[in-house]
């Protein structure tokens, strides 16, 4: 008789791993399937997220970002160093070692919570059994009452610059270098474009961008897309936006990319070239026909508001579903999914979940845009602060960006918050709380914040929803 569970987990991402542990937690019998494999052929659990996306890109943009301040910034704040070198295998040592920090963590979160993991390749039969193939090949198939299916996501592969994981590579492959490229492309000017392309661009790489769309950041507020391409082009990204690739052609260790845009055909040569124009939902293998999971046009799975899918008992949540393909919504989608298992009450906000680009300055934002509230036919009302008029920002010398808070015309209530500079992501927490509350404005406005930090930019940007701003020019008097 196969082994029987309260909850079957495939995959251990942030969205499989979370919904794991918190089932356990819940007292549900519960296993995780992992098929992801390290460098020295053992099982490590984390997911893209963990292993070659959020987590060692960051290491990657912090370091590169180090480098930079102290080569070009130390001077000004009265910090002499002189010849500052960065050493890449040095660089990319400390990322694999965070790495293989925060994966291990998760093994060990695992057996603290008695979550059993198993090894290999899962995949969901009729009946909610669950078979998982290990890497020698032998099978072994489990029941189980509920199954939440957490395979993510994989890199979108297009014709005209085919991988080889040599010269031209993922994102994955980005995060391998040993050297900084003297001649890099990179395809999307997406998250992962711009994040990949400041990295090298840092430490020294000639950064070309190539955007197939005419519109820049397209999701995030015009007013802040606009700031920051001026900002990344100051850095040395040279962003071409309406710009088609419509081949490649590896010769004598180069990539000679043609592209086409407003004049025309062109070609570019490189030493290396990024692919990352976006990701689709992992479903490979995944799912026997007999299993009756249903499928959209676009290869995600169908669920409901509460990540349930067509079949009674099964679920999915992160990248494999619609919505944003972020691990931290993939992550409360798993504690949904476990608390509504273990007979609980639970739902999602799908309106507030924030957005991050790591750059720097950080691009985050949560809610509305501006121009979605136009196009939604909404009246609002907007307050905007520059980090130039904030006192911390200038005591850190990073002055770049702005806070926007839009809001409801008519019933004050914040629709969107939206900041461009040091320490966005972070930031953003506070618009994210004030609107899963339901804040108006002026409760932003309000409340009080610490002096000096840059929390001060948000607090003034509401302010400056009715024209209160203090620390800049207003164009409305209090009544």
């Amino acid at each position: 008789m196969a082994d029987k569970f309260d909850v079957i987990v495939i995959g251990a991402g942030p969205g499989g791993y979370v919904a794991a542990i918190h089932a356990a937690q819940l007292g549900l019998k519960t296993a995780c399937v992992e098929k992801w494999v390290n460098k020295e052929g053992k099982t490590v659990h984390g997911g893209t997220c963990l292993n070659v996306g959020c987590i060692p890109s960051k290491a990657l943009l912090e370091t590169s970002h180090k480098y930079v301040e102290a080569k070009e910034e130390y001077d000004e704040l009265g910090i002499e160093v002189s010849d500052v070198q960065v050493d890449v295998k040095k660089m990319m040592a400390r990322k694999e070692k965070t790495v293989q920090n925060l994966t291990g963590g998760i093994s060990s979160l695992f057996k603290a919570n008695g979550v059993t993991a198993l090894e290999g390749t899962g995949k969901l039969l009729d009946g909610k059994k669950v078979e998982v193939t290990g890497n020698d090949g032998e099978a072994k198939t489990y029941e189980a009452d509920n199954v939440i299916i957490a395979s993510g996501s994989i890199p979108v592969d297009i014709p005209p610059a085919p991988i080889d994981h040599k010269l031209i590579v993922d994102s994955a492959g980005a995060l391998e270098f040993q050297e900084a490229p003297k001649r890099l492309g990179v395809i999307g000017a997406g998250v992962i474009g711009l994040e990949l392309g400041s990295v090298w661009n840092r430490l020294g790489s000639e950064v070309t961008v190539l955007e197939a769309m005419n519109d820049f950041l397209p999701s995030v507020d015009k007013t802040l897309a606009k700031e920051t391409q001026k900002i990344l082009g100051k850095q040395g990204l040279d962003i071409k936006l309406g710009a088609k690739v419509t081949g490649s052609d590896v010769k004598d260790d180069e990539v000679v990319v043609t592209y086409t845009d407003s004049e025309g055909e062109k070609t570019q040569t490189f030493d290396k070239l990024i692919v990352c124009v976006g990701r689709k939902p992992y479903t490979e293998s995944l799912l026997d026909e007999a299993a009756g999971i249903e499928l959209d046009d676009r290869g995600f799975i169908k669920v409901d508001g509460t990540c349930k899918t067509n079949v009674d008992g099964v679920y999915a949540i992160g990248d494999v579903v619609r919505g944003p393909m972020l691990a931290h919504k993939a992550s409360e989608e798993g504690i949904m999914a476990a608390d509504i298992i273990a007979g609980h009450k639970a739902e999602m906000n799908y309106d507030a979940i924030p957005s991050v680009i790591y750059t720097f300055p950080e691009v985050a934002w949560v809610g509305m845009n501006e121009q979605e509230a136009k196009e939604q036919g909404i009246e609002v009302k907007i307050g905007t602060f520059p980090f130039s008029a904030s006192g911390r920002a200038m005591a850190n010398n990073a002055t770049q960006g702005m806070a926007k808070v839009i809001a409801d015309a008519e019933t004050d209530r914040v629709l969107g918050v939206h900041i461009l500079g040091q320490h966005a992501g972070e930031l953003i927490a506070q618009g994210v709380i004030a609107m899963e509350f339901g804040s108006s404005a002026e409760d932003l406005a309000m409340t009080c914040f610490a002096h000096p930090t840059l929390s001060e930019t948000v607090h003034e940007a509401a302010l400056a929803v009715d024209g209160h701003a203090i620390h800049m020019a207003n164009r409305k008097k209090r009544k």
